[in-house]
């Protein structure tokens, strides 16, 4: 067993003293119907903390814009957040971008938004996207993917853009000798433009099997510690705001980022990262949440409510 597997369970045991508070996440408070609604094209939600759209004018761009109700601070960056973005395999990148892939979307009875992108002669997959508010500050997002062909390593690289937020950080494993718990470590520009934290040494290698060096816009990515937990934030000292990112470990193998202050703010989570066969339908989810001074403790809390 990894150091990796051994702080996935660490963390899962931690989280049964965490249930208690599961629902007491950052600005726990009476909000509106946690709901998307129809309007134009798009899916507009108003949670009491965070306003804003899904699929602003018809496209897929995630959710932009996206507004912290208290403060007014505008949070989502121009190319979304929670937006499908890249779709890679060993042997091939699919499109430039969802972004350029015409989808459906829906609204189901309970309030949350799907969205659907069906198989044509660019993209031999479907992806079913499903955007739900569990809380006032926190949105889950489950991806189906079923590819029409046999997909080797496939990855979808799921994409969030902040405006502000200059500070980036990942949740990555002790470094030295003295041992202790993992850490959050900042994306600094002295170690590269674009940071990568790789779950395990086999996630590692994805990145070198060639996918990335496909146009367009390709990318080198220094290999950062390990990720010690699929988390990440994006901080912003002025407003005193944080995101935070998160998947489950089976999910996903790595999160990428440029170092923080870089023009793009982004964070990008890389999920499913194995083989998929012909009409095998896959999962894997992400969380985010947003609130005022979110410490790295309260960071691991909030992650651990959400494995439970």
């Amino acid at each position: 067993m990894n150091c990796f597997h051994r702080a996935c369970l660490s963390i899962v045991a931690a989280g049964l003293a965490a249930l208690t508070g599961r629902f007491a996440l950052a600005e726990d408070r009476p909000s509106a119907e946690l709901a998307f609604t129809r309007a134009a094209g798009e899916f507009r939600f108003d949670t009491g903390v965070l306003a804003g759209a899904l699929g602003e004018g018809g496209k897929s761009l995630g959710l932009r814009p996206v507004t912290h109700v208290a403060s007014g601070v505008q949070i989502a960056g121009p190319y979304g957040i929670f937006s499908p973005y890249r779709l890679l395999t060993s042997d091939a990148r699919f499109g430039t971008a969802a972004w350029d892939w015409a989808r459906k979307a829906e609204l189901l009875p309970d309030g949350a938004a799907r969205v659907r992108w069906s198989p044509d002669e660019v993209h031999p997959l479907e992806i079913t996207g499903v955007y739900r508010w569990a809380a006032g500050d926190t949105l889950d997002l489950q991806l189906t993917v079923k590819p029409q062909r046999d997909l080797r390593c496939f990855e979808l690289f799921l994409a969030s853009y902040f405006n502000g937020f200059p500070a980036s950080l990942a949740c990555v494993e002790p470094s030295g000798s003295a041992g202790g718990g993992s850490r959050f470590m900042e994306a600094v520009k002295a170690h590269g433009a674009w940071q990568t934290f790789a779950r395990d040494d086999r996630a590692a290698t994805i990145f070198g099997d060639g996918r990335w060096s496909r146009p367009p816009n390709p990318v080198t990515w220094i290999m950062m510690p390990r990720l010690a937990a699929p988390v990440a934030l994006r901080r912003d000292a002025k407003s005193g705001l944080t995101a935070v990112l998160m998947s489950r470990p089976n999910d996903c193998f790595a999160i990428s980022m440029p170092y923080g202050d870089e023009g793009h703010r982004s964070v990008y989570l890389s999920l499913f990262g194995r083989d998929l066969k012909t009409g095998q339908e896959a999962s894997a989810g992400a969380r985010l949440v947003v609130g005022k001074q979110i410490s790295d403790d309260r960071a691991m809390e909030i992650y651990r409510a959400y494995l439970q």
